[in-house]
């Protein structure tokens, strides 16, 4: 069970999913190789060596980087486990690095740093699942 949020190009008016409008197409990011070089870059222990499928482990949590193998790439989605809020800084830091937005899949929302995500609450439902499972 993950915590999915998507990295993409939105227009600066866009604050959740539903206001992108269902004909648009985002800004790629770029060319596969610039999109790695990239990643690299914002976050250097990230394991690339699956291009359409990295890992970034933090001390508590993991992302898997769902890039994909479509050339150029116009996202990526973050598959988030594990606790602790410095995960975040990741997503964030990634981000920055694309100069995109952040949408919260599980709320349809956009998050920004020191803003409200669902991140505390998808950790409590799961650990509820885990409790009651």
């Amino acid at each position: 069970m993950s915590w999915d949020v998507l990295l993409l190009h939105l227009p600066d008016d866009i604050t959740s999913a539903q206001d992108i409008p269902d004909d648009y197409a985002p800004r790629p990011f770029g060319p596969l190789h610039e999109v790695l070089a990239t990643v690299s870059r914002a976050e250097p222990s990230a394991d690339l060596s699956d291009p359409t499928w990295g890992d970034l482990t933090g001390p508590t949590w993991s992302i898997e980087l769902n890039i994909g193998s479509d050339d150029p790439v116009d996202s990526i989605m973050l598959h988030v486990r594990g606790s602790g809020d410095d995960v975040l800084a990741s997503a964030f830091r990634l981000a920055g690095a694309f100069g995109c937005k952040v949408l919260d899949c599980s709320s349809g929302e956009l998050i920004t740093p020191g803003g409200p995500s669902g991140w505390h609450a998808f950790q409590e439902y799961r650990d509820r699942a885990i409790r009651e499972g």
